[in-house]
């Protein structure tokens, strides 16, 4: 094999890119990663995405948790220094990248060139002035924030998590457009950190992909801390450095103060600059790359990986289609793409943790289920930790005997550390195990997971026959 010809190449460094050069390195292969920087390595999860922001939610909570202690009669005061947050979570970020760095991953076998990829033909690339070939080339290109055209932005700072982390001075009136999850884990974070905090959102919830009942609950948590929401609203326009307006249901306007816009809209593909058309990749019509089930084009040598799949914009969606890759690249048995088991957290103050099937696609798909509720008032654990607001949902197999074998379809909770506490209700939805599994589980008194089987065991409950009740008194007295 010639030194420009190569068995893989990966546009990207990124959770996409590193998991599928690295991968296809483990087996062998003869691998190019190409970005733009090095200070790309890693992509947006470690550098402005995942990780400065959980470390900067870290921080937000223990100042949060600092000025609850009044009540026993610890004070706390002083100034919160945006700097000091700001070098901590940037201390997080190299702890990490000491094992996502250019020397590093060379150092691994990985051949590495810093600069911008474009196609020359189906099979090569041009990166630097010179044409590299690839029997597969994979696209883990990520997206970027989506900004909207607002009359007189330039008035004030805006903000997207591109540029939160090398924040100055905290905004006193700090903006958040958008009511999804960047901007809820956001706005709280800047909330305890001091910011008065509003949340402007188009539609009439927010967290518009889980299901209401954990959206209003989240809500009114972020109301009790002073975040202030407007929903079936939009940013108008801006008319000085410390005002914004707003339309609300599309007309009356209101004019607030604001010193910071965070804009938390979506994110838009980056794969514009790579000549695709040279590649023979076609686009649908939004504009996104046209993929099979396999994340495979219209070139059957290309693959597209992470968000600029447009299907799961998580990381760990980027891990999910980095392990399809690498199977299919190897097995002669090739597997398609399915997300019925995907989960994701809202990594709020309460968690919001969420996986399977929503109800949406369980009536869509005609699937028929029991919605299970449980509210955390009366659990031992919630009552003693103070978060007797939680709530879990469930749907299971809908089932008239052997119910014990309803399998879990999909389901939400909202709690603190949801995201870890929901996580053996997703491996019996990815493993298929009947709810009776959970069932027959004795757990540790008082641990917050006992709610997973709480509800289960309500829901046995409810289906117990009065014939069979009778009949087991009856045997009971014999």
């Amino acid at each position: 094999m010639k030194d420009n010809e190569f068995d893989i190449i990966v546009i990207g460094a990124g959770s996409a890119g590193l998991g599928s050069a690295l991968g296809m390195l483990k087996m062998g292969m003869k691998v190019l990663m190409v970005d733009k920087s090095a200070e790309n390595i890693g992509g947006e999860c470690l550098n402005t995405g995942c990780v400065p922001s959980k470390a900067l939610i870290q921080i937000a909570k223990k100042i949060h948790h600092s000025k609850t202690v009044k009540k026993y009669g610890l004070q706390s005061s002083g100034t919160i220094s945006i700097n000091e947050v700001m070098a901590e979570i940037q201390e997080k970020k190299e702890i990490i990248r000491e094992h996502e760095n250019v020397d590093f991953l060379r150092e691994k076998g990985l051949q590495i060139i810093l600069g911008t990829a474009k196609f020359l033909s189906k099979n090569s690339l041009e990166i630097n002035g010179h044409e590299y070939y690839g029997k597969n080339i994979v696209i883990g290109t990520g997206s970027s924030p989506r900004i909207i055209d607002v009359k007189g932005l330039v008035h004030v700072k805006v903000y997207t998590n591109d540029n939160l982390f090398e924040m100055n001075d905290l905004p006193e009136h700090f903006l958040f457009v958008g009511g999804g999850p960047v901007s809820m884990e956001m706005g709280q974070a800047f909330s305890r950190l001091g910011s008065k905090v509003t949340i402007v959102e188009h539609g009439n919830r927010i967290l518009k992909k889980e299901d209401e009942k954990i959206s209003e609950v989240l809500q009114e948590r972020l109301e009790s801390e002073g975040v202030v929401f407007h929903l079936n609203s939009e940013l108008f326009k801006i008319t000085s450095e410390s005002r914004a307006v707003l339309k609300i249901n599309g007309g009356k306007e209101m004019a607030l103060p604001v010193d910071a816009i965070f804009m938390g809209l979506g994110r838009v593909l980056n794969f514009k600059n790579l000549n695709l058309e040279k590649a023979g990749v076609d686009l649908n019509e939004d504009g996104t790359i046209s993929l099979d089930s396999k994340l495979r084009t219209s070139n059957k040598h290309i693959f597209v990986s992470g968000d600029a799949a447009n299907n799961l914009m998580f990381s760990h969606a980027a891990e999910m289609h980095s392990k399809l890759l690498l199977h299919n690249f190897l097995s002669p048995l090739k597997k398609r793409l399915h997300t019925e088991h995907f989960s994701w957290v809202t990594f709020t103050d309460p968690e919001v943790g969420t996986f399977g099937y929503s109800e949406l696609e369980l009536k869509k798909n005609k699937v028929p289920y029991k919605r299970l509720e449980l509210d955390f008032s009366e659990n031992d654990r919630a009552i003693v930790d103070g978060f007797q607001y939680g709530k879990l949902i469930l749907f299971i197999e809908k089932k008239n005997i052997f119910v014990g074998n309803s399998k879990i379809l999909g389901g939400s909770m909202i709690a603190p550390n949801s995201g870890e506490i929901i996580q053996e209700l997703i491996l019996a939805n990815t493993a298929g195990l009947g709810i009776g599994t959970v069932m027959n589980k004795i757990y540790a008194y008082p641990t917050a997971s006992n709610v997973n089987k709480i509800i289960l065991r309500r829901h046995m409950l409810t289906i117990l026959r009065p014939w069979l009740k009778n009949l087991m008194k009856w045997y009971y007295r014999l």
